[in-house]
């Protein structure tokens, strides 16, 4: 999940065209859990082939990447690697509340409410090797790039903007900007009237920005102070001090100037809060990457897909979108870097 610092942001909501032109580096585990979270039928069954293997995650990367495509957005898809020691406590419970939430989803549908039990399913997703083997195939097939993160997917495309390989990082969640990313992209791939959890109201959810030096400037803090902030809260990496969000935590480190100090007043203790820090502070990454599309592999990617019980139809509709706008892409590159010779 993240850290959760919309209670101090005010992002600019764009549009997927004001975004062309540009290169992104996405969280690839963020969004494939997004597409299993929403793209399930109304009792909260994820789309599925004949054979029971899950393929909401395939139809959200070829149709809502296409759609990226179209608007003239490159993705690189930066996928998690062996995650941190400190950050087993976390994954155990989020494995704690997948568990509750399909024992909730299972009585919801017996009780015969659809609303109930669409919600607890969106919270069961699971990150299968089946899940990572097949979006991985894809995408190779659709010519994304694909980089492997020495650990978290955020610290890798993070890492990418700072060096300037991307434009921006693509993630829901605000761990970008503790890593460091200069741009941090939300909502890149999901958009439209949503659902808010636990209540029965929808909102409009819109493409994002955030500028993550203008956000410092304006929160008064330095990368490390939000680092401090969050570490108060509760990451990833540790468990917060109860009772304190982060409206308290920013004032907290305002006043104190630094964690240490903060905690002194609370008389609180972090175990292993400086190895927390280290974790987003730490300026090195992978560099075993390239950013550069690859040709289609359309043949293949049919192939595939109609194996899972896609139309073939539709796929090839798809693919015709995506081969169409890289070309339409390439010649407006090609025109704008022959006009700069002029």
């Amino acid at each position: 999940m993240g850290v959760n610092l919309s209670d101090l942001i005010e992002p600019r909501n764009v549009e997927l065209e004001d975004l062309r032109g540009k290169t992104v580096a996405i969280d690839a585990y963020n969004t494939i859990y997004q597409f299993m979270s929403v793209i399930r039928q109304p009792d909260g069954f994820p789309l599925c082939d004949k054979q029971g293997r899950t393929t909401s995650h395939l139809s959200g990367l070829l149709y809502r990447t296409a759609n990226l495509i179209e608007a003239g957005i490159e993705p690189t898809f930066v996928f998690d690697g062996k995650p941190h020691p400190l950050k087993a406590a976390t994954l155990a419970g989020r494995d704690e509340r997948r568990e509750k939430a399909v024992e909730e989803w299972n009585e919801a549908r017996e009780k015969g409410d659809l609303k109930a039990a669409f919600t607890k399913a969106q919270q069961t997703s699971r990150m299968t090797s089946e899940v990572r083997s097949s979006a991985r195939e894809l995408l190779t097939y659709l010519g994304f790039p694909l980089v492997d993160a020495p650990a978290d997917g955020e610290a890798e495309a993070a890492y990418m903007c700072r060096k300037k390989s991307v434009w921006a990082a693509a993630s829901q969640d605000y761990d970008s900007l503790l890593f460091g990313a200069p741009i941090l992209v939300r909502n890149l791939t999901i958009t439209g009237r949503r659902k808010v959890p636990g209540k029965d109201i929808y909102k409009e959810v819109k493409t994002e920005v955030v500028d993550g030096p203008q956000f410092l400037v304006a929160l008064g803090l330095t990368r490390p102070q939000l680092v401090d902030l969050c570490i108060l809260m509760g990451t990833d990496f540790n468990v917060g001090i109860k009772g304190v969000g982060p409206k308290k935590a920013l004032k907290l480190i305002r006043d104190c100037g630094d964690l240490e100090h903060a905690l002194a007043k609370l008389n609180a203790e972090v175990p292993e809060y400086e190895e927390v820090r280290r974790i987003f502070l730490a300026d090195d990454g992978s560099d075993d990457y390239t950013t550069q599309p690859q040709p289609l592999q359309r043949d293949k990617a049919v192939d595939m897909l109609v194996s899972y019980d896609f139309s073939a139809d539709r796929v090839n509709a798809a693919l015709d979108r995506i081969e169409k706008a890289r070309q339409a892409n390439e010649t407006k590159q090609r025109q704008k870097s022959l006009d700069s010779w002029f």
